[in-house]
């Protein structure tokens, strides 16, 4: 029986993927420990950064948070970009396309890109920008791997910056209908723990 504890988050925009403000600079900013009374050793798998929106999840299992973190595990997004992006752009995400990491120069792993047809609806109390100043497109974007801001690198890289980013999925886990904020205690994370 896993005496650990796991939970699926709809992380806001505007909070930080951790629980405990160790820096000054940061005194002012929201902390995921805010959305809830979570366990002692909780945390989180991976991080979305400040201005990312969406599925996050939590364990106090340390094995656990390791295998979401591998590129077994596959992370999607959907991604509102400024402009409306073309098929030679999604092409070259696909492929790989080269970005920073680290201060060098990475080639990223080919990988799942669509356009998607209409915006999705995900509430927000942060403003989006106005049509007027400019069109927009979103996309649903899959990779396997998790360099520092990846995806808000690709889509740059590709001459369509992010504008928003939310991630939906990861491995058989979704979203789905969660609220912004939302917290949920689950007995395991479905296709990456057994239950």
């Amino acid at each position: 029986m896993d005496e650990h504890r796991h939970f699926l988050v709809h992380k806001p925009y505007g909070y930080l993927s951790q629980f405990v403000n160790n820096q000054t600079k940061r005194k002012n900013k929201k902390l995921l420990g805010e959305l809830s009374a979570f366990p002692a050793g909780t945390m989180s798998i991976g991080r979305l950064d400040q201005n990312s929106e969406g599925l996050l999840l939590l364990t106090t299992n340390g094995k656990v948070s390791a295998k979401v973190r591998s590129k077994e595990v596959e992370k999607e997004y959907f991604v509102q970009l400024d402009g409306e992006i073309n098929t030679l752009a999604i092409e070259q995400l696909k492929n790989g396309i080269q970005i920073t990491a680290n201060g060098e120069l990475y080639q990223t792993m080919p990988c799942q890109v669509r356009k998607l047809q209409s915006a999705p609806v995900f509430p927000t109390a942060r403003k989006t920008r106005d049509p007027r100043h400019g069109p927009t497109s979103w996309i649903s974007i899959t990779i396997r791997e998790g360099k520092f801001r990846q995806v808000r690198k690709m889509t740059s890289a590709a001459g369509f910056p992010t504008l928003r980013l939310v991630r939906v999925r990861v491995g058989g886990v979704q979203l789905g209908n969660m609220k912004a904020g939302e917290v949920v205690e689950v007995t395991h994370f479905e296709g990456i723990t057994s239950s």
